[in-house]
């Protein structure tokens, strides 16, 4: 299959998902429907609304021009094609999409094992690709254990990625683990900033790697405008997964005395860790611009996103 064909199937995937957008009641969706509702059954986690957040976010990224100009940078035409292995993560809907594309997009043989928390909202997109380009119905493969594949890509904890390495280490390998996302304040945000910064920590419960689990403020910062700008995301204690959470370690730092700060939906407290439990949100004090650079870089590997309106040089991290 050319090139062509295979950017025309996900542009095409773009116009559908535009669509259901604009009109998600309209016969041609009742299959998505159907897998929306089932992923909600199946996790209590992927809401509907998150579910509809990905989805958009995946229609954004699948313009053509976008597509064209990024795949120019790489000489796809005459390379052999490889069957490429993929476990996928379910942390928040449909976060192996991307994965997926890259396989398909380079002309190779995708053969996926489905995470459990995410099992049938990624089938339902295959089966439009496949309805837009018909070749890709032999190139699209779901199993549940890898087996015949020339590559592997594995999305998972730092524990499994362990075994992960044992396993797959032979063979060309992209294999992730946990990381985590962080914000850089000085104190100098305006309202919209900290309500855009509530964003990246609330949206799907914090639970993916670009979530902002953690805060890096300056000595006598005022959490008051901070904590004001996150009123607006108090629904998502209407969770009860969430809220359940939420209590549990309110809990554990009332009994152990903890010092933090409380929202009635989220509990901000001082702490090292570059990882927060769910409804909870680590922050540092940091005294000296320079040592903070010297520490976030020292930490690269373990940082996704750093979320900031300063111009930081962090030149050196991926």
């Amino acid at each position: 299959m050319d090139i062509d064909k295979r950017i025309k199937a996900f542009t095409l995937l773009r116009e559908f998902l535009n669509r259901f957008r604009s009109e998600p009641s309209r016969p041609e969706f009742e299959e998505l429907n159907n897998a929306i509702q089932l992923a909600e059954r199946n996790n209590a986690w992927f809401t509907k609304g998150n579910i509809i957040d990905s989805l958009n976010a995946i229609a954004s990224f699948l313009n053509e021009k976008s597509l064209r100009d990024w795949l120019s940078k790489y000489s796809l035409q005459n390379e052999a094609e490889k069957k490429v292995g993929v476990i996928m993560a379910g942390n928040i809907p449909m976060v192996g999409f991307h994965d997926m594309m890259c396989v398909l997009l380079s002309g190779n043989v995708f053969v996926g094992k489905l995470s459990s928390n995410d099992a049938f909202l990624i089938p339902a997109l295959t089966k439009k690709l496949s309805e837009f380009e018909p070749e890709f119905k032999d190139r699209i493969i779901f199993t549940e254990r890898l087996k015949d594949f020339d590559a592997v890509i594995a999305t998972g904890s730092n524990n499994t990625a362990r075994y992960f390495e044992y396993y797959f280490g032979k063979y060309p390998h992209i294999i992730r683990k946990n990381r985590n996302s962080i914000a850089i304040l000085n104190g100098k945000e305006t309202q919209d900033e900290l309500k855009s910064l509530g964003k990246d920590i609330f949206q799907y419960f914090g639970l993916g790697c670009r979530n902002v689990s953690k805060l890096y403020v300056p000595e006598s910062f005022d959490f008051t405008n901070l904590l004001d700008a996150f009123n607006q995301y108090s629904n998502i204690a209407k969770s009860s997964k969430y809220f359940n959470n939420y209590e549990y370690h309110k809990a554990i730092y009332l009994v152990n005395r903890v010092p933090h700060l409380d929202t009635g939906f989220l509990l901000v407290k001082e702490d090292p860790s570059l990882h927060s439990p769910i409804a909870v949100l680590h922050y540092e004090v940091y005294t000296d611009e320079k040592k903070l650079k010297e520490e976030i870089l020292s930490k690269e590997q373990e940082i996704q996103c750093v979320v900031t309106n300063q111009n930081l040089d962090l030149r050196g991290m991926d």
